[in-house]
């Protein structure tokens, strides 16, 4: 597997877990071009998604180097896999992505959020930016990220409310992406696979166009994760298609 452009779905193993891994993406009625990036992977078992800042070349270029490198570098690492070695995918990717903005004319920067199961009954996640990953366990939909922007901080400590024109603005002042000049770093976290649990991971086209009981809806349906997918992106052109829209969806068996 490799980069994906529509929709896929595979199914592979990761120590004692079986994972059916799907994802897709849709340009949406906005934008000329896509400029998210979706990568499946099963060597290892790898799902990443990245969302390009804008609608410049230097978007596409920022998506586009995080994900190649990341995904190179935990080609290239030894397992198990750690946070240090994340951290360092991570890393490897703000340089290049920030070294790309140097030689272009717009905006360089993307968000990333990557999926990466240790092969121990585990995984790790790692985020920057506002992609998202979230995760469906015994009908519970949760989110497991945190928003780098202005508009997250402004509903945790209620500097507006969350659906003013406020909080519409701050929504696109982030605080942390691929590409900043400060090279922050992102939020890892380790999570356990269990048996029935549905992972999720999406750009903010999918999470600023799809409720939560929506996506609720759609994880827990019991279908496979291709059709979830599908259908989701399809709700997302209902809902307007206002932005690209990309997802991975990984169901733990």
């Amino acid at each position: 597997m490799g980069t994906v452009e529509g929709t896929t779905e595979f199914v592979t193993r990761d120590g004692d877990r079986t994972l059916t891994v799907a994802g897709g993406t849709e340009i949406g009625r906005r934008y000329r071009a896509n400029f998210d990036v979706l990568h499946l992977g099963d060597d290892p078992v790898l799902a990443v998604v990245a969302d390009g800042m804008g609608d410049s070349e230097g978007s596409a270029v920022a998506s586009r180097t995080a994900v190649d490198v990341v995904v190179a570098a935990l080609r290239a690492a030894h397992r198990p896999f750690g946070p240090a070695t994340i951290r360092d995918a991570v890393g490897a990717a703000q340089q290049r992505v920030r070294a790309a903005g140097e030689r272009l004319d717009s905006l360089t920067g993307c968000t990333l959020t990557a999926f990466v199961p240790d092969g121990d009954g585990a995984a790790w996640i790692a985020q920057i930016g506002d992609s998202r990953a979230y995760r469906l366990r015994d009908g519970l939909l949760e989110l497991l990220t945190v928003d780098h922007t202005a508009a997250w901080l402004g509903a945790v400590y209620g500097w507006y409310p969350a659906d003013s024109r406020q909080a519409a603005a701050a929504r696109y002042m982030l605080h942390r992406f691929l590409g900043h000049p400060d090279s922050p770093e992102p939020d890892v976290l380790n999570v356990t696979l269990r048996p029935g649990d549905v992972y999720c991971l999406c750009t903010d086209g999918v999470a600023e166009q799809v409720s939560y009981e929506r996506l609720q809806q759609v994880l827990g349906s019991g279908d496979r994760p291709g059709e979830m997918v599908a259908a989701l992106l399809a709700d997302t052109l209902a809902a307007g298609g206002h932005d690209n829209a990309t997802l991975a969806i990984l169901q733990i068996t």
